[in-house]
């Protein structure tokens, strides 16, 4: 990475010799566009106080950083419109294989009512199974998204941050969407009627 107007310092007999170089260029990064115009003021404050003549020229192109602020919240919320559709998509998934597995079961639960089991032990099992099974396509798409990242910084050279807070709550995400609705179809097995679910074929 190129910098400009660097000080070097040395030591020679204890005391401390200051090679300048000429400054053609100063970048300054803030962490919020919030802090730019302050950040812009205070400098030239600096400026004006310790480098008295003004042959300089400060510039903060403002409005394009609020473009790409603008630019960012549009790309973000079309992101998350797509992962919501994709939730919902994939739950609706995940509720109709698991109604799929009731009717194929009804002779199954029907033995277990009828050996004792009562519905909520019948709710907890279909519960389970539909968490985990959210919880399986969870970490394939933890592998994916993982995949991405990584594919776009080893082939096209561009830094990618993945944080493992994401990771988490994408998982979390995946066993509630799982369990939410998974609820209907823990519901109908078990208010299948013992005798009736006994005599399906």
């Amino acid at each position: 990475r190129e910098r400009y107007g660097d000080t070097f310092t040395k030591r020679t007999s204890g005391s401390r010799i200051f090679e300048l170089v000429e400054l053609h260029q100063m970048i300054i990064e803030v962490q919020s566009i919030d802090e730019v115009e302050n950040v812009s003021k205070g400098v030239e404050a600096m400026l004006a106080r310790f480098h008295k003549k003004k042959d300089y020229r400060i510039s903060v192109p403002l409005a394009l950083l609020r473009q790409a602020e603008a630019t960012k919240r549009t790309f973000n919320i079309v992101l998350g419109s797509i992962a919501a559709i994709s939730l919902l998509v994939g739950g609706i998934g995940i509720m109709n294989i698991m109604l799929a597995s009731v009717t194929e079961r009804t002779r199954e639960i029907g033995i277990r009512r009828a050996i004792g089991a009562r519905k909520r032990q019948i709710v907890s099992q279909f519960l389970i199974e539909t968490v985990v099974l959210s919880t399986i396509g969870g970490f394939i798409g933890i592998a994916i998204g993982l995949a991405i990242p990584w594919s776009i910084t080893f082939f096209a050279g561009m830094p990618t941050v993945v944080t493992p807070f994401s990771l988490v709550l994408s998982l979390g995400i995946s066993m509630g969407v799982g369990m939410l609705f998974g609820i209907y179809p823990a519901m109908r097995a078990a208010a299948l009627d013992p005798i009736v679910a006994l005599r399906h074929e």
